[in-house]
């Protein structure tokens, strides 16, 4: 299913015809650039005016490599899953309120129709033409739009259920993105366990901070006030101990500057 969805979404993007592209970057790995135009057989430039196209929508995600020889960057690709699919969720909800809104009109006005000229026109239209063909003179007749309607509700039941399938994969991936995050969770506690010489087991019985402003940023000074319960590694506090923490805040202009933030995750009352 996850296939279909991303080859339409693909055609949405860059037509019928470029459609190849959707499988050779739904991968888990990136797929370097050279082996994507050989595939695909076209060239290296028009290659990357396909994957710019898609990436102007933030559907692709790429890394870059140093060519040692000849000292130029080559790009890898690969979909952005989880943003794809919320891309095609929201054309295709466009599409129902779409549906609904011409839905709805054809069910509660009436419309009319020259059939010589094969144009039609609203009521309050028609009433100013006197129900007469501005083009041909003909009276004009009004529409029959039962087959119209009932084309419009097939087409909405079939939105429906593309909308179903695609929250479907939303939350398959959803759960693959959290298992892999847990994943990366425990193998980080791990190395820190491995690393560090005490692990220490409580709970937090105060929170104690104090805000200093420094340069452009904001900072809140934490200390928490621990109640030991267990000792799991190393030797030596008993009763109480104090974590010391902090946020930070940026409150110079511009954009954030790239660097370490606040502590997290980070101590509650009452928490262990």
């Amino acid at each position: 299913m996850l296939d279909k969805l991303l080859k339409e979404m693909v055609v949405s993007i860059l037509g019928k015809e470029n459609e190849m592209i959707a499988e050779l970057l739904n991968s888990k790995k990136y797929v370097n650039e050279f082996k994507l135009a050989e595939k695909l057989g076209i060239t290296i430039n028009q290659t990357r005016n396909l994957l710019y196209k898609i990436s102007n929508y933030g559907l692709v995600s790429s890394v870059r490599k140093k060519d040692k020889k000849k000292g130029w960057y080559t790009y890898s690709w690969h979909f952005e899953i989880l943003k794809c699919l919320e891309f095609m969720k929201k054309n295709y909800l466009k599409k129902k309120e779409q549906t609904e809104t011409h839905l709805l009109r054809r069910k509660e006005k009436q419309f009319y129709v020259c059939k010589s000229c094969n144009l039609e026109y609203s009521e309050d239209e028609a009433l100013l033409m006197d129900f007469t063909c501005d083009e041909c003179g003909e009276l004009l007749t009004i529409r029959d739009n039962t087959n119209l309607i009932k084309a419009l509700e097939k087409n909405l039941k079939k939105i429906e259920r593309k909308l179903q399938e695609i929250e479907t994969e939303i939350t398959i991936e959803k759960t693959k993105i959290e298992k892999k995050k847990l994943a990366g969770l425990r193998k980080e506690k791990k190395e820190l366990e491995k690393m560090a010489t005490h692990i220490v087991v409580g709970k937090v019985q105060a929170i104690y901070s104090r805000a200093a402003r420094e340069g452009d940023y904001e900072y809140v000074h934490k200390v928490a006030e621990v109640k030991i319960e267990k000792l799991e590694k190393g030797k030596g506090p008993a009763g109480l101990i104090y974590v010391r923490y902090f946020d930070r805040n940026w409150k110079g202009k511009g954009l954030v500057p790239p660097g370490g933030g606040s502590y997290s995750p980070q101590p509650r009352p009452g928490g262990a």
